[in-house]
């Protein structure tokens, strides 16, 4: 969570080393001997990952935070019913999907690249919270 990095100097210190840390990452990411690394030794095996029964009792929380040019301070929650992995994104995907399908032509979004929530707006989130098991708080 969020929280957890902290306030003030320190907490700026701790997000620029995990940014840090991960740009490493990354980079190390791009090599093909690393990557079989991980695979062979920290990523689950076929077969290994989450049983039914976790994912069904599994859920997230995604806190958001961002300022506003004239300094103001938002944040919005994301939080999902289920393992975000297995259980939520593949209902996401499909919601997102058919809420694309079903309005098209009801929208218009001009030319370029959209993500799903720009493109779709509160359709889809009105889809998600009712189909999906998400909610969303701003504040």
């Amino acid at each position: 969570m969020l929280s957890d990095i902290g306030d003030g100097a320190k907490g700026e210190a701790r997000a620029r080393r995990l940014a840090r840390q991960t740009k490493f990452q990354n980079a190390l990411l791009t090599l093909g001997p690393t990557r079989a690394l991980i695979r062979r030794f920290a990523l689950p095996q076929p077969g290994e990952g989450p049983s039914q029964e976790q994912r069904e009792k599994g859920h997230y929380e995604i806190v958001f935070t961002g300022q506003t040019a004239d300094g103001r301070r938002l944040s919005a929650t994301v939080q999902g019913d289920r393992d975000p992995g297995y259980g939520s994104t593949c209902k996401l995907i499909t919601e997102a999907a058919l809420c694309l399908a079903q309005t098209t032509g009801h929208q218009s979004t001009p030319g370029g690249v959209w993500t799903p929530g720009a493109s779709m707006g509160m359709t889809l989130v009105r889809r998600l919270q009712a189909k999906v098991g998400l909610t969303f708080e701003v504040g």
